[in-house]
């Protein structure tokens, strides 16, 4: 079985960012993927928040991430990762900065072993970059119409409907922070919810409030995504039968996420939402095992923040082996 200084779990953008800093201080890494390069922001046709680049696509941005970690000699495997084995006795390095003050165990001294649809591997750390997954509602042509109209993420794609009139689907605080994100954006939003109050808190349902061209649509289903090759509306349904049609060129789903940590909850404490728990955002509970991106519970999950992650824990999980 061969050894490897550093196993990334996901070939996202945190992924990818993780294994190009690992091999780039000269560490043997191996990236795992289960599904395809890229993560969810392949779905993104523009993406036009990214610094120093004006516009490119999620398929062509993260295309030249796996190419440089190619070019820096990582090895990339399509395998899912279903299982993390920790050697008994291995104990906790010890939290450090980046910068780093204080030694850390050596890298000898930590096994890991990752186990895969495919085989087996062994590290001295492990990077989680496992990501989580938009929860869908379930609508007919939901996601075949992703990038015609249909967004998971407001502030990636809101910018595109300067002046439209769109509508933002769900009532908890990722819905409500959307809207009043949208509100100088569109024209008008429409705030759809299935029930009369919201999740959300106070502070963010008095911020819609606030917003005038931000009207409720509540006690309301989204039964219908209205258009052929773009959206051109939403079909709502009442609790009391009644039905409207919104004419919107966006809608904004904002139902949740669903991390893709469950397999691993037996080596690193999840919250109740199921992602990753961290004291610094690059920690787990386990030791020699490090989490970057999406997978982590955090506020704001963006490219950029994704990328940031994986940089830093593969800065301390390097610093730490050493």
């Amino acid at each position: 079985m061969d050894k490897y200084d550093i196993i990334v779990i996901g070939g996202g953008p945190a992924g990818l960012t993780a294994a190009l800093y690992g091999l780039r201080a000269g560490k043997k890494v191996l990236v795992l993927e289960g599904k395809v390069i890229g993560g969810q922001i392949v779905n993104a046709l523009d993406v036009q928040n990214y610094p120093g680049v004006p516009s490119v696509s999620g398929v062509e941005l993260t295309t030249n991430m796996y190419k440089q970690v190619q070019n820096f000699g990582g090895e990339v495997r399509f395998e899912r990762a279903t299982k993390i084995e920790v050697e008994k006795g291995v104990e906790q390095a010890p939290k450090s900065t980046v910068e780093g003050s204080e030694s850390a165990s050596k890298a000898d001294s930590r096994s890991i072993s990752v186990i895969t649809d495919g085989g087996k591997y062994n590290a001295s750390a492990v990077i989680l970059a496992t990501g989580a997954e938009n929860r869908k509602l379930g609508l007919a042509r939901e996601e075949e119409m992703v990038g015609k109209g249909v967004s998971y993420c407001a502030t990636c794609d809101g910018n595109f409907f300067g002046g439209k009139d769109v509508a933002v689907i769900g009532g908890g605080n990722t819905a409500l922070e959307d809207a009043v994100y949208l509100s100088p954006l569109a024209s008008k939003v429409y705030l759809v919810h299935r029930r009369d109050e919201f999740r959300g808190d106070a502070t963010n349902v008095e911020k819609v409030k606030a917003c005038d061209n931000i009207e409720l649509v509540l006690k309301a289903n989204a039964t219908e995504i209205l258009g052929e090759k773009k959206v051109e509306g939403l079909r709502v349904k009442y609790d009391d039968g009644t039905e409207r049609v919104l004419e919107v060129s966006g809608i904004f789903f904002a139902v949740g996420y669903i991390p893709q940590n469950q397999e691993f909850a037996d080596v690193v404490e999840l919250d109740e939402a199921g992602y990753i728990k961290t004291d610094d955002g690059v920690h787990t509970s386990c030791p020699g095992v490090y989490v970057a991106g999406d997978a982590r519970a955090k506020d704001l999950k963006q490219l950029t923040t994704a990328v940031s992650d994986g940089s830093i824990a593969a800065t301390v999980a390097i610093h730490e082996m050493e």
